[in-house]
């Protein structure tokens, strides 16, 4: 597998469709990002500051896409209390996940990455699935925690409500959340999450 994302934090080849700046707020915290659009597919970028277990915490990453939505590869780089960690995730065709090389068997099958630094990657799932008011769909995602870049998988499912809003499901139904999103399946409004505060076309 080769890789065909830009380093976090450089400038990726191909349109950038739209930037935008995301406010936590459940914690301090922001986000810049960007969606572009290349021939290989959609790829998404960030870069983050927040505040983890009580330190200053900077991730910046990128996540790459095939033309379906299908994730590719993951990249974040974490900065926290003086430390910086690294994680790559490659995606092939058959959905094996490896990681820095090493294949990961319990995330086989997995189609999308979930960050939890970011409500980015809800917009992977949103665009692929391409669901009409009122239906739904369960997925399954590979969702890394932060500060620890642990890896779970987590069983998800979204339900269109309207043409701008999703009910997100997880672990079961024990995580219920109805989000806002823009025509590029964007979130806009994230409850006790994330709230969009600034944007502009690419």
């Amino acid at each position: 597998m080769t890789s065909r994302t830009a380093r976090p934090g450089g400038a990726p080849e191909g349109r950038c469709l739209q930037a935008l700046t995301w406010r936590r707020l459940e914690s301090p915290g922001t986000e810049h990002f960007e969606l572009w659009e290349s021939a290989e597919g959609p790829l998404l970028t960030g870069t983050a500051v927040l505040v983890g277990e009580g330190l200053p915490l900077l991730v910046r990453y990128t996540v790459a896409c095939d033309p379906d939505w299908h994730t590719r590869e993951a990249r974040l780089v974490l900065h926290q209390g003086g430390t910086r960690r690294t994680l790559v995730l490659q995606v092939d065709d058959h959905q094996r996940w490896w990681r820095d090389g090493r294949e990961l068997p319990e995330l086989r099958g997995c189609v999308d990455v979930d960050l939890s630094v970011t409500p980015s990657t809800n917009t992977l799932p949103i665009r692929r699935l391409g669901l009409e008011p009122g239906q739904g769909r369960d997925v399954t995602a590979a969702w890394v925690r932060l500060p620890d870049l642990s890896l779970e998988r987590l069983e998800q499912r979204y339900t269109r409500l309207s043409s701008t809003r999703y009910r997100y499901q997880s672990a079961g139904g024990a995580f219920v959340a109805e989000v806002d999103t823009d025509a590029l399946g964007l979130i806009t409004h994230y409850p006790d999450g994330w709230e969009r505060v600034a944007t502009s076309d690419g």
